[in-house]
């Protein structure tokens, strides 16, 4: 653990490769878990919402309030945000009528919105800044949104775009392969390139999770949503714990991170 009164610390994880890893996973994790409490179960998308928005906020408070950097903190409140967008999102889309593409466009704006606004109060929005609590309900509230976005963007390429899960999933993933080379061999900002990556690591973990648990015959592997929960769950908690687990520092950041 990273006390955030040493130099340079602060109370969010270092971008690596097995962050994005780890990522992807809960992602995918928040779609087949968010769908077997609210389908499977029957409890329907309010509840479902109503059940994980009390799980992510207690964690999310508790985040707020350490003052060190927890791994199995961090990544349980990430994984509680996935379930909560997945609801959230399914909610908003079908049990409000908004439809896919009017709910990613409002979560769009939501998210940009939150980045805007953090900008303008803190003066960045790089990571390198998450190490007090006014920072932090900033930090949070934009991966709430974009969690939530990511679930809308990705029912609504592969269902109404058309792409097909297979199809959505192979358009996400090249579009983060385009974010990789940005990073590689341009000069755009860090704190961009991070909030795109994190936006589109959800749609594509959406888009994965309903092709493996949605029946055969809408494109999906059928298979059971908790058998594919727990298996993803599982992996989540041997790569934490396998894979060196650091908080992000200034050290560690790029100058280009505005």
């Amino acid at each position: 653990m990273t006390d955030v009164r040493d130099s340079g610390a602060t109370k969010v994880a270092a971008v690596t490769a097995g962050f994005w890893l780890i990522k992807i996973l809960a992602t995918t994790l928040g779609e087949t878990g968010g769908d077997a409490v609210s389908m499977s179960l029957g409890l329907g998308y309010l509840v479902g919402t109503a059940i994980f928005g009390t799980i992510f906020a207690a964690l999310a408070i508790a985040q707020v309030r350490a003052s060190r950097f927890h791994p199995w903190l961090y990544w349980a409140t990430i994984v509680a945000s996935t379930t909560v967008g997945t609801t959230l999102a399914d909610f908003a889309d079908r049990s409000l009528g908004i439809g896919y593409a009017g709910g990613s466009a409002l979560l769009l704006v939501l998210v940009l919105g939150t980045l805007a606004a953090w900008k303008l109060a803190l003066g960045s929005v790089a990571l390198d800044t998450v190490s007090n609590r006014r920072v932090e309900v900033f930090y949070w509230l934009t991966i709430t949104f974009s969690q939530t976005l990511g679930t809308a963007l990705g029912d609504w390429t592969a269902d109404d775009a058309g792409f097909g899960y297979l199809g959505a999933g192979a358009l996400f993933a090249g579009l983060l392969a385009f974010l990789f080379v940005l990073y590689r061999f341009t000069h755009v900002s860090r704190a961009v390139l991070f909030w795109a990556a994190f936006v589109l690591t959800r749609p594509l973990g959406a888009v994965v999770g309903d092709f493996l648990d949605k029946p055969v015959e809408a494109g999906g592997l059928a298979l059971s949503r908790y058998v594919a929960t727990a298996v993803l769950a599982a992996a989540i908690v041997i790569l934490v714990a396998a894979l060196p687990q650091r908080a992000a520092t200034s050290r560690s950041m790029s100058p280009r991170t505005q």
